[in-house]
């Protein structure tokens, strides 16, 4: 296999943004794509419309999150490997991954589909907006086994530093599901159901052009139907880094019903109104997010390959890039708030109260770069079950406790949103000690 180890030499710096570059521009264009079903129906179906899709945003996340998390999992491992240039073990981690991971892919889709309206009803949906979020989630849940495949397919490619064949796949899967959402919202008025399928569609496309990218591979990264086995240690590792990383996601998204739960307890405007002005979310997140994955990738094969140094440097390196990134973006939503809000809504109204959350916002994102590069520097030195439990208490249950104490004192939006960057900080500090500790105890073995 042709040597792939490329975060062992040259400078750290540069190529740590080279990595993460085709990552944003990828992720860029998910959020692109899915902003796309928003607005369409913002403009050519309705305000209800784009607020019941607005409304399961959190519940989708946890999904979505969840295959994301184990695709993160699959990348360290891979990664690690490929530092140790142990190429049996890599073969095996594919073809165990794209087992498990579809196999979770039909889990969530199943667990989906038959939970939503329950779940949408406890988090106190709107009445308005109740049949068309359960009709949008239930579509949309059809499609996670697809993305669970893509997920994988983006997790092996990363680790060997192939960052563009998944941003050419997305583009084009991306091309199809915003043509399908202008002709099935505008020409056929499906209105919810047509971006829902629009979506879906473009899942399967790119998870059948990831697999066909490794399918028609001749080293050890290639995916061969009659080598798709179990093997018990790959299995092992992926419980072990994978499973956690997917459920913090989901831990962050259970939190975040309670402040959905929070929203709904305000009008119905206010409710709309902060479902545009979330959409800013997955853009800043996003983008810091290939900074995570640029560090677990890092981190995982400078220690599969015993260099002590490139650990430290890829996880400071990582994290600034991750706050600076937080930082602009945040200036740049502050600054231009209100155009982006009129993308979803021609709405004074609504656009005053999305802009409520985005002065907040704006200058909280920076700080989820401490946590998030904490976090995804434990995982690429294979420790993630400490740093769940880290984030479980730090970040999620004290969520839950500043809405049922500070805001429910004050009773304001803004005493709601704030909770972000508290819960952050709070949990970015354990997450450092942890991984100090982690990385002193590892240094000693290596």
């Amino acid at each position: 296999m042709k040597d792939k180890s490329f975060f062992l030499e040259g400078s750290l710096v540069k190529t740590i943004f080279l990595f993460s570059l085709p990552l944003i521009f990828t992720n860029l264009l998910q959020v692109f794509f899915s902003l796309t079903d928003v607005a369409v129906l913002g403009r050519f179906a309705s305000a209800e419309s784009m607020g019941a899709v607005g409304s399961v945003s959190i519940l989708v996340f946890m999904c979505t999150g969840f295959l994301t998390g184990f695709g993160s999992g699959v990348n360290s491992i891979a990664a690690f490997y490929i530092g140790a240039r142990n190429e049996k073990s890599i073969s095996d981690t594919v073809h165990t991954s794209v087992i498990v991971c579809f196999a979770c892919g039909l889990l969530v889709c199943l667990s989906g589909f038959f939970l939503s309206g329950p779940v949408l009803r406890l988090m106190g949906t709107k009445e308005l907006l109740l049949d068309g979020a359960i009709k949008y989630f239930k579509i949309y849940m059809l499609g996670m086994p697809a993305l669970a495949v893509y997920n994988f397919g983006n997790g092996i490619l990363s680790a060997e530093g192939d960052t563009k064949s998944p941003l050419k796949y997305l583009a084009f899967s991306g091309f199809i599901n915003v043509v399908l959402d202008l002709v099935f919202v505008i020409y056929f008025k499906m209105d919810i159901a047509g971006v829902a399928i629009a979506s879906i569609t473009a899942m399967y496309v790119s998870a059948f052009l990831v697999s066909l990218k490794l399918y028609k591979r001749n080293d050890s990264l290639a995916l061969r139907f009659s080598k798709m086995r179990v093997n018990r240690s790959v299995l092992h590792k992926l419980i072990k880094i994978g499973l956690p990383a997917g459920m913090q996601n989901v831990i962050f998204a259970f939190a975040n019903i309670f402040i959905q739960i929070g929203i709904n307890s305000f009008e119905n405007q206010m409710v709309i109104a902060n479902s545009a002005a979330s959409n800013s979310d997955p853009l800043v997140y996003n983008v810091m997010s290939a900074f995570y994955v640029a560090c677990s990738t890092a981190i995982a094969q400078n220690y599969g390959a015993k260099n002590k140094k490139g650990i430290l440097k890829s996880c400071f390196i990582s994290c600034g890039y991750a706050f600076s990134s937080g930082l602009i973006l945040g200036v740049l939503l502050l600054v231009f708030g209100r155009k982006f809000l009129s993308i979803f809504t021609f709405e004074p109204e609504i656009i005053d109260l999305g802009m409520q959350r985005l002065e907040i916002m704006a200058f909280s994102y920076c700080l989820s770069a401490f946590m998030d590069s904490a976090l995804a520097a434990s995982r690429g030195l294979g420790e993630t079950m400490i740093p769940t439990i880290i984030v479980i208490a730090g970040s999620c249950v004290f969520r839950i406790v500043w809405i049922y104490t500070v805001f429910a004192y004050f009773g304001t939006v803004h005493s709601l949103y704030l909770l972000f960057a508290f819960s952050w900080v709070i949990t970015a500090v354990a997450e450092f000690i942890y991984f100090a500790r982690l990385y002193k105890r590892i240094s000693k073995t290596i």
